[in-house]
């Protein structure tokens, strides 16, 4: 049984659950940035996407539960995070939307659900609005989609020990261990400043989508969350009871649960 680890002790300490070895893993190279990705397991495809600062090791939780329901679980790095480089461009959401699509094609994959988290879920929702024939769903945990959606930002012992540990595993898997603090700086310009979709973006979204954040998130406002799944046809709101940000880390069990039934009922 996954720990639970609501104050991330054991995350500071020693990250999530190892990934397995993946069925098929590479890089995708485009425009001078290479994107890392594996793929594990066969059946309806799921692509997780992870956190800003984070990586995919960060779902070594939600992976196992996914194979277990018998589907092919794909994780990709996103650009200039974990074992995936960039080029000189700045950070935006959409380029690493674009990013992800390139994974899909090099997998010949035409179309997955997709979890996200914080980051990521804002990718997979720009994926959802710009390329719906590709998307089957979108479980999106945590972000906003637009600034205004954010929380003015207070330190906190978790919010510490995540951040530690992200500093620890982009030395370890980074292509440039020494440019943690430029990362961060780049990364969170784009946080700062993006996404800046609207509601009438948010309306013609066609694909089925839940909109979940945590009872305690330490940076997404209740009420953003609210307004993005009435923005969204059809959208579901899901609050996880207990949990931050970070909840996938801290519950795993309760989180895997929320992540199953939204996929289940996709199919």
């Amino acid at each position: 049984m996954e720990p639970q680890d609501d104050e991330l002790i054991r995350f500071a300490e020693h990250g999530a659950a190892a990934l397995p070895p993946a069925s098929v893993e590479g890089h995708v190279g485009r425009d001078g940035a290479r994107i890392w990705y594996a793929s594990y397991g066969a059946g309806p495809p799921v692509i997780l996407l992870h956190g800003g600062l984070g990586h995919s090791g960060n779902w070594g939780y939600q992976l196992p539960a996914l194979l277990e329901s018998g589907r092919r679980v794909v994780l990709i790095d996103s650009r200039g995070h974990g074992r995936s480089t960039r080029d000189a461009r700045p950070y935006t959401y959409e380029l690493m939307a674009s990013d992800v699509l390139d994974v899909m094609d090099e997998l010949r994959l035409e179309k997955a659900a997709f979890i996200g988290w914080s980051d990521g879920a804002c990718i997979a929702l720009i994926l959802a609005a710009t390329a719906p024939s590709r998307v089957d769903g979108v479980f999106f945990f945590a972000c906003n989609m637009d600034p205004s959606g954010t929380l003015e930002f207070v330190p906190t012992p978790v919010i510490d020990r995540c951040f530690s540990r992200h500093a620890k595993d982009y030395a370890a898997l980074s292509a440039t261990p020494d440019d943690f603090n430029s990362f961060v700086e780049a990364v969170s310009l784009m946080m700062r400043t993006e996404p800046n979709y609207q509601a009438g973006d948010l309306n013609r979204i066609r694909v089925p989508v839940a909109i979940v954040l945590g009872e305690h998130d330490e940076f997404i406002k209740p009420e953003h969350a609210e307004y993005l799944a009435r923005s969204i046809p059809d959208a579901e709101m899901i609050y996880l009871k207990g949990v931050s940000h970070f909840a996938p880390l801290q519950r795993p069990a309760e989180f895997n649960a929320a992540v199953l039934s939204f996929l289940d009922r996709l199919s």
